[in-house]
């Protein structure tokens, strides 16, 4: 099959090349899936889960990328709760191979399906962002209908579902980015814009909720807006500032079914749209993943025409 592989860790995206690599077999509780659509997130190449086993081993070649949408072509001994031939979606585990390939060994847990309505490049630009917003605002943010919620990074593709998922859910939403931010962020649902190089963060006011995908200088500002009894919730590693009165929280997404199925409803009824910048074919896709000019919303991989 073909395969988009990483090798060195300093070279980072640059360093991928697409190869041929033996088609993977299933094994207990995995599906096959054939892969229509990926999506990545550039973060990988930091990712020690890229590079390594989960024993510290090294696992290079490796193949990068885990949202996937596609066809289920085979099941491993023991798999139930899916078929042979169901258009499938989900998020592939962080230590084994990935997605920027034809084909992929999967756990059948990390699987939802996707709905015939639903195009795979939709279906492959949801699980991380989607995920992200959903487990950031209800499970760790514990948000609630009323309060105010400032999302960093609205613009983004994390940005714009934790704007919408909150908007949806009552809240009201200051996004925050560059100035040519603005109206993307406004577009998908923003009710204010902080352009964070030119105005100030403390005007804000006091929230409820901070959805840090920043860190850094910002992160540390965003903590001294925050209610007593609210929350900071972050993406990006350990949290180093804290609320005076309130939760700090940093967290790795965990692929969930049952929340895949609620957010592709989402997408379906039209409560939810997505954020893809860029569509690419896999023979393209070293270069599309290694952009010469800053791109806004997902890059997603059409692996299948």
């Amino acid at each position: 099959m073909k395969a988009i592989v990483v090798t060195d860790q300093a070279a980072g995206t640059a360093g991928m090349t697409l190869t041929e690599r033996p088609e993977p077999p299933a094994s207990i509780n995995d599906v096959i899936v054939q892969i229509h659509a990926s999506g990545f997130v550039p973060t990988e190449m930091e990712w020690p889960s890229t590079w390594t086993d989960r024993a510290g081993r090294d696992k290079t070649p490796s193949i990068p990328g885990h949202e996937l949408a596609g066809v289920v072509t085979a099941l491993g001994y023991g798999t139930t709760g899916l078929s042979i031939g169901q258009r499938v979606f989900g998020l592939a585990d962080w230590h084994r191979d990935g997605t920027l390939a034809e084909y992929v060994a999967i756990e059948a847990r990390n699987l939802a399906p996707l709905p015939g309505d639903v195009d795979f490049t939709v279906g492959a630009s949801l699980p991380i962002s989607g995920l992200t917003a959903w487990q950031g605002l209800f499970q760790h943010g514990r948000l609630q209908s009323g309060q105010t919620v400032l999302a960093h990074g609205a613009a983004g593709a994390v940005g714009t579902m934790v704007t919408q998922l909150a908007r949806e859910a009552g809240a009201y939403v200051i996004g925050t980015g560059r100035a040519a931010d603005r109206e993307k962020a406004l577009d998908f649902g923003a009710h204010e814009f902080v352009d964070l190089e030119n105005d100030a963060l403390k005007d804000v006011g006091r929230v409820d909720l901070v959805f840090d995908v920043i860190g850094g200088d910002v992160q540390k500002r965003s903590a001294a807006l925050i209610k007593a009894g609210g929350t900071l919730v972050s993406i990006v590693g350990p949290v180093e500032a804290r609320p005076a009165d309130g939760l700090a929280v940093d967290f790795v997404v965990e692929v969930d079914r049952a929340e895949l199925g609620e957010i592709v409803q989402r997408v379906r009824d039209g409560r939810l749209r997505t954020n893809i910048g860029d569509i690419a074919s896999l023979d393209d896709a070293v270069g599309a993943l290694n952009p010469t000019t800053r791109r806004r919303g997902k890059t997603v991989i059409r692996v299948r025409p």
